[in-house]
């Protein structure tokens, strides 16, 4: 498994809502995630909009165009890029993985 790790910027003023989102995110965006191969995948913010994403998967990109095909990505896409600042497109589309620096295994 590859791990992976992104940044993106969530609105401060946005943040607690966009909190609030993803403690009851829909139960078919979590299955369509499974089935495209997102593992052990994690979203931590901090106060001032910044969020780490980190994910572990076999193919990040194959990762992210499956979940491209899925209708309910499109729907969840459309209602959190409000969320985020400096973002033209859906979210997924702002997501560029970090290089890897260390493991300690």
């Amino acid at each position: 498994m590859k791990r992976v790790c992104f940044l993106l910027k969530v609105r401060p003023d946005r943040l607690e809502e966009y909190r609030e989102r993803h403690a009851t995110v829909w139960p078919e965006m979590l299955d369509a995630l499974r089935a495209t191969g997102w593992h052990n995948y994690s979203l931590f913010t901090r106060d001032d909009g910044l969020l780490v994403g980190y994910l572990e998967t076999d193919d990040f990109e194959a990762a992210l165009a499956g979940m491209a095909a899925t209708e309910v990505n499109a729907r969840w896409q459309a209602e959190m890029a409000p969320f985020f600042e400096n973002l033209e497109g859906h979210p997924d589309e702002g997501m560029m993985a970090l290089g890897e620096v260390f493991h300690l295994d």
